[in-house]
């Protein structure tokens, strides 16, 4: 039976989750509302150990609807609790069927935008009686840092057969199917420091190395799938100092591990061509953050997501993106896992908003997932 979403409940909930600050590793409150409401819904509800292992003061939150038919497919849809900055103080605006921030904050749609639309399509779920296998409501805390929580997820235990992540931007309908390899580098460029007013010959400034080492490195658009930026710089001790230390923080990303391994290398080999010049050192860690996935058209996944989306008469297009998400997590898992496209806009900053009918499409989709789903045979 399809039944209408209940618009006014859906948007207040929204509404109620971007309200309540939540950066991340500071999640607590949120999710403690939304346990509350879980547990309302009659779901069997806990809350993991995350928290403990990544230095947060709250879990992953993990709840089951358990199945009204057996043989079908044990499936779950994920959301994640914090935003990129606080939110505290948060001015809501609803203007011509728009929700955005006053801008003094972010609005947090990444995402609630995500989080609202797959409560509320489980509580569809349940008024409709439809058959269903397991459904899962798994929230993770820390994603906007590096994915933390759903590092620290004992996904195993869910025993899933695939899964929808909530969380990227319109248009609705769509699904991200293709991902990047992401890698991050920590470099300190040392000098050495000297009185900058006497004695400036006996310095040798880090900031220099560092300047040379950049001017001669690829950054930004380096392929049609492959990026790199410097983002972050911070060093030197007083103004009066040749600087003696540069940190940086920098990053590739690539659909191509070739070309990911080949962009780190030159950066890495830049910075180290530059110190060898100057006479100095650098100091470089590398970390590969995340791994690409791609999923088929042939798996269940990506076929439940594209029937439903035909249904409602969206164009389920198969999206690639060089973000990342918690479903990259899963997928490394071992679970397959495609992201779900959502109202979210211009995330991450203080003109994000999210409109009203992209809300409410959104939960259609995602029960018209759940229907879908409990057509599928194991």
């Amino acid at each position: 039976m399809t039944i209408p979403v209940n618009e006014e409940r859906l948007i207040q909930l929204f509404k109620d989750l971007v309200l309540i600050n939540a950066p991340a590793l500071e999640e607590r409150a949120v999710v403690d509302y939304v346990k509350k409401i879980l547990i309302e819904m009659g779901l069997e509800v806990r809350e993991d150990k995350a928290g403990e292992k990544i230095g947060g003061n709250a879990g992953n939150l993990i709840a089951k609807l358990p199945a009204n038919r057996p043989g079908l497919p044990s499936i779950f849809l994920s959301a994640h609790f914090d935003t990129v900055e606080p939110t505290e103080g948060l001015e809501l605006v609803e203007r011509d069927g728009v929700i955005s921030s006053g801008g003094k904050t972010i609005l947090g749609a990444d995402d609630k935008g995500g989080m609202a639309p797959a409560i509320e399509a489980v509580r569809m779920i349940q008024d409709s009686g439809e058959p269903h296998g397991d459904i899962a409501l798994v929230f993770t805390v820390a994603e906007e840092i590096g994915l933390k929580g759903a590092d620290a997820l004992e996904l195993q235990e869910l025993d899933v057969d695939f899964g929808f992540v909530l969380d990227t931007g319109p248009p609705v309908g769509t699904f991200v199917t293709r991902t990047a390899t992401h890698d991050k580098l920590d470099i300190t460029v040392r000098g050495v420091p000297a009185h900058a007013g006497k004695d400036p010959e006996k310095g040798i400034s880090a900031i220099q190395v560092m300047a040379d080492a950049v001017s001669q490195m690829k950054l930004g658009r380096i392929g049609p799938e492959t990026t790199a930026n410097i983002g972050v710089i911070e060093g030197g001790t007083a103004v009066n100092v040749v600087c003696p230390f540069v940190h940086l923080w920098a990053e590739a990303r690539s659909t191509s591990i070739a070309e990911l391994d080949a962009q780190v290398q030159h950066m890495i080999e830049t910075f180290e061509a530059a110190a060898q010049k100057w006479n100095t050192t650098v100091e470089i860690t590398h970390d590969r953050h995340y791994v690409s996935y791609e999923l088929s058209e042939d798996l269940p996944v990506v076929k439940v997501a594209v029937q439903a989306s035909k249904n409602l008469g969206f164009e389920p297009t198969l999206r690639t993106t060089l973000g990342g998400s918690d479903a990259n997590v899963f997928n490394a898992k071992g679970v397959p896992t495609i992201v779900v496209a959502t109202g979210m806009d211009k995330i991450h900053t203080h003109e994000e908003f999210i409109k009203i009918e992209d809300l409410i499409a959104t939960t259609r989709l995602t029960y018209e997932i759940l229907l879908e789903t409990g057509k599928v045979s194991c």
